[in-house]
């Protein structure tokens, strides 16, 4: 049983090779079979583009049961789920890496026939611009710099970003840039300085602005709180 997006509460039954998806905040309770339980096994993440990925599968909170659409990218996705549960000791970076190979799989294996072609074309856009940060995010880049990259004109480009992502590009930008931040002050022992410097900001008193506006600490007291053991 799980709660929808009006809050009502729906019940599904969940058959072998199928999965469900739990979203953030909802209300949830499941039970197996008294006569057939089952196994199962289940992974947790999030991220900047969580949100973006997951809708391109179809799976909603109205419409949370995985159905897999290719045996072959189910299979593969269930041996990445098995990969990272039983490499939990592994780095970081390293897990991240399957994460991404599981999440390829479930997109692949579970994307909706009915998405259009205007949606896709939107979906490439948006594609082409996060490669784009995650490539140059280190560099003084600007939204009018990845509407050009993407052949579009600004307005039109903030627009379908927005509705894709949830965030403006400028958001989108100094969240993923403050996210690299973080990931530096937990695993490196670089200065504040050089990390700002790391993401482009040059001004040590900007960039710890910056990244206290999106954790709401300063760079320094936030490594105090998540530093890593090196």
């Amino acid at each position: 049983m799980a709660d929808n997006s009006k809050g009502e509460t729906q019940t599904y039954e969940i058959k072998s090779m199928q999965g469900f998806m739990i979203f953030p905040g909802q209300i949830t309770t499941y039970i197996a079979d008294k006569d057939m339980p089952w196994e199962y096994m289940w992974i947790e993440f999030d991220g900047l583009r969580a949100k973006s990925m997951i809708e391109t599968t179809g799976i909603t909170m109205n419409s949370p049961v995985y159905h897999a659409k290719r045996k072959d990218l189910r299979e593969e996705m269930k041996e990445e789920m098995n990969y990272i549960i039983n490499h939990t000791d592994s780095s970081p970076f390293h897990l991240i890496g399957h994460l991404y190979l599981f999440l390829d799989c479930l997109v692949r294996s579970a994307m909706s026939p009915t998405i259009t072609a205007g949606s896709k074309l939107r979906e490439f856009y948006v594609h082409e611009a996060i490669e784009f940060i995650e490539h140059n995010f280190q560099n003084n880049i600007t939204v009018e710099d990845i509407a050009t990259v993407c052949g579009l004109n600004r307005s039109y480009f903030g627009k379908i970003f927005k509705q894709a992502i949830g965030k403006s590009p400028s958001e989108f930008l100094l969240s993923f840039r403050m996210a690299k931040a973080a990931e530096l002050l937990k695993l490196t022992n670089l200065s504040v300085a050089e990390i700002g410097n790391a993401v482009s900001y040059e001004n040590p008193l900007h960039f710890s602005r910056a990244f206290k506006s999106v954790y709401n600490l300063s760079p320094r007291n936030w490594r105090i709180q998540n530093k890593s053991s090196l």
